[in-house]
C-alpha cells in the first residue's frame, strides 16, 4: 500500500490540523482506511473489514462503472449549470421517473444537508409560514438551519428550542408513547402532531413544513407504522404546509421492494418534496430536492435565483446516472429484498437466543438490532452495545451504534451485500453476544459455557468492570456524527470488557 505517513504519524497530524470536534470512528482504536472494493474495506496491513455501515458507497466502494463514468466526463468538460448540458437534464428525467408524477421539478445541491436547507427554504416560501415540525431524536443536516430543526443535535448541546421549531414524537412502537400493544399506534402518534398545530395555530403562528426521514436512522432505525405519514400529512396539508421526506440515507432501493422509501406506505402518500444525497454519488458529493411545479414556481416568485456552482455539474451527473445504471442492470432492489429477509431471519434467530436482544426491526438492507439489559422495562443496554461494536471490530466487522441510548445496532451496507457477507456478520455477532452475555451473567439458558476456573474468573472480573461502567453517564457526546459510531474518546476504553 502507498502511504504518505506511518498511522501514528497520520494520527499526530489529524490532531494537530483537523478540527477536533470532526471525530474518528472507533476513536479510542481508530482503523486507518487505504483501500475499499464493494463491501470490504482495508487498512495500511491488507485485513479486510466487511462494511455493513456504509451506506454512502450504495452500489459497492470503488464500483469500476461509476469510476470510468467519473472519468470520462472529468476528461471532457465540468463546469457549473449554468452553461447547457444534457447530463443534468437527462438526470433530472431519469430521477422524475422513478418517483410519483407530481414530483417532477429537480434542484442539484452538493450534500443532504444543502438539500435539506433548500427544502426548508422552499416550504417557508409556498405560502410564507415559517414554523417547522420535526421529529423527537430526528437529523437532518449539520448546517445552522438543520441543527435548529434536528432534536438529535439540539437536545444534546448548548442550542436550544427555537421558538419556530415544534418537536413531535417519534412513532417509535417498541420504545416510545404509543407501543405494539396499542389498538392504534398510527392515529395516536398522528394525533399528536395534529395537537402541535392547534397549539401553533392558538398561538398565532402558521405551519410551513413537516419533515421526516422515511425511516429514522439517528433515532434508533425506527421504522413508522402503517397509515402514520398519510394522516399526518392530512394535517400539515389542512394547516397549509408541505411534507418534506428525508430520503438522504434511506433512498435508491435500500428498502428492496421500493425505490424510495416513503413508497412502502402506500400509493396514497406522496410527499410535496423529496431530498436526497449521500448514496446518489456512490462518495461522490451529489445531493437533491425534488418537488412539485406548484412549490418550485412560488420559490421562483420571490425574484431571487437560485445558484449553486457544483449541484448538477456534468461530472457529478454522469455519477448519478451510472449509480441509477448500476442499481438497475445489477438488481440491487432485488438483492436488497433477498439479502435483508435472509439476514432479517438469521437475526430473529439470535433474538430467541441472546437475552441481549429485545427488537429486530428493518426493511431491505436497513435494519436496527435494539438491545436492552431487560425484555420487560426495555432498559437500553448502551454500554454493551459500545464494548459490541469494538469487539465486532476485532472480528473483522463493522457496524455502528446509534438510537436516543446509543444501544441500537445500525445495519446499513452497500447494496452488493451477499447472503454470504450476512452469515459471516451474525456468526460473528453470535459469538461476542454469548461471551459478552455470559460475562455479564445475563446468558439465556440455551446458551452454555464451559466453567472452568480460569474462565470464571475472567468472567467475574469482566462483569464487575461492566456493572462499574453502567454507572457512568450514557448520555451522547454532543459532537458525535451522524453515522453513529462512538466517538467519546474519555469514556471508550472504559465500554470495553476485556473478553
Amino acid at each position: 500500500m502507498c502511504e504518505l505517513y506511518c498511522k501514528r504519524d497520520t494520527l499526530a497530524l489529524r490532531k494537530k490540523h483537523i478540527g477536533p470536534s470532526c471525530k474518528v470512528f472507533f476513536a479510542s482504536d481508530p482503523i486507518k482506511i487505504v483501500r475499499a472494493r464493494r463491501q470490504y474495506m482495508f487498512d495500511e496491513n491488507g485485513e479486510q473489514y466487511l462494511d455493513c455501515i456504509n451506506n454512502v458507497a450504495h452500489v459497492g466502494h470503488c464500483h469500476p462503472e461509476v469510476v470510468k463514468a467519473a472519468l470520462k466526463q472529468m476528461e471532457l468538460l465540468n463546469t457549473n449549470s449554468r452553461f447547457l448540458h444534457d447530463n443534468i437534464v437527462e438526470y433530472a428525467k431519469r430521477l422524475s421517473a422513478t418517483l410519483p408524477e407530481k414530483l417532477s421539478v429537480c434542484y442539484f445541491t452538493n450534500s443532504g444537508s444543502e438539500a435539506n436547507d433548500l427544502a426548508l427554504r422552499l416550504a417557508q416560501q409556498f405560502r410564507g409560514h415559517q414554523d417547522v415540525i420535526t421529529l423527537d431524536h430526528a437529523y437532518h443536516g449539520h448546517l445552522s438551519s438543520l441543527i435548529e430543526i434536528s432534536p438529535y443535535k439540539f437536545q444534546k448541546g448548548k442550542d436550544v428550542k427555537k421558538e419556530f421549531v415544534h418537536v413531535a414524537p417519534t412513532p417509535d412502537t417498541y420504545r416510545g408513547k404509543y407501543r405494539e400493544d396499542h389498538a392504534d399506534p398510527a392515529s395516536a402518534y398522528a394525533d399528536e402532531v395534529k395537537k402541535i398545530i392547534e397549539d401553533a395555530h392558538n398561538s398565532g403562528r402558521k405551519i410551513a413544513a413537516f419533515i421526516a426521514e422515511s425511516m429514522q436512522s439517528c433515532g434508533g432505525q425506527i421504522i413508522p407504522p402503517a397509515g402514520y405519514f398519510q394522516k399526518v400529512a392530512k394535517y400539515v396539508h389542512g394547516a397549509g404546509g408541505v411534507f418534506i421526506a428525508d430520503e438522504v440515507q434511506v433512498g435508491f432501493g435500500r428498502v428492496g421492494k421500493h425505490f424510495w422509501s416513503f413508497q412502502m406506505y402506500g400509493e396514497d402518500f406522496v410527499p410535496d418534496i423529496v431530498t436526497m444525497g449521500k448514496p446518489m454519488g456512490n462518495g461522490h458529493p451529489v445531493a437533491c430536492v425534488v418537488t412539485t411545479k406548484e412549490i418550485a414556481e412560488a420559490f421562483s416568485s420571490s425574484g431571487m435565483e437560485y445558484f449553486n456552482t457544483y449541484g448538477g455539474n456534468p461530472v457529478s451527473c454522469a455519477v448519478g446516472l451510472a449509480v441509477l445504471d448500476i442499481i438497475e442492470n445489477e438488481d440491487l432492489q432485488g438483492n436488497a429484498t433477498r439479502v435483508g429477509n435472509y439476514l432479517t431471519e438469521l437475526l430473529k434467530k439470535q433474538k430467541a437466543k441472546h437475552t441481549l436482544i429485545g427488537d429486530i426491526r428493518g426493511v431491505g438492507l436497513f435494519i436496527g438490532i435494539d438491545l436492552v439489559k431487560d425484555h420487560l422495562k426495555r432498559t437500553p443496554a448502551t454500554a454493551e452495545a459500545q464494548h459490541i461494536i469494538y469487539k465486532m471490530k476485532e472480528k473483522r466487522v463493522l457496524l455502528s451504534a446509534d438510537g436516543p441510548h446509543r444501544n441500537v445496532l445500525k445495519i446499513k451496507p452497500p447494496m452488493c451485500f451477499t447472503e454470504e457477507d450476512a452469515k459471516f456478520m451474525v456468526d460473528q455477532l453470535d459469538g461476542v453476544l454469548t461471551v459478552l452475555e455470559e460475562a455479564t451473567g445475563t446468558k439465556s439458558e440455551s446458551v452454555t459455557s464451559e466453567n472452568t476456573p480460569c474462565k470464571t474468573k475472567m468472567l467475574k472480573e469482566a462483569h464487575v468492570e461492566l456493572l462499574r461502567d453502567s454507572t457512568t453517564d450514557s448520555r451522547e457526546n454532543p459532537s458525535r456524527k451522524r453515522n453513529g459510531m462512538c466517538t467519546d474518546t474519555h469514556s471508550l476504553p472504559s465500554k470495553r470488557l476485556k473478553t
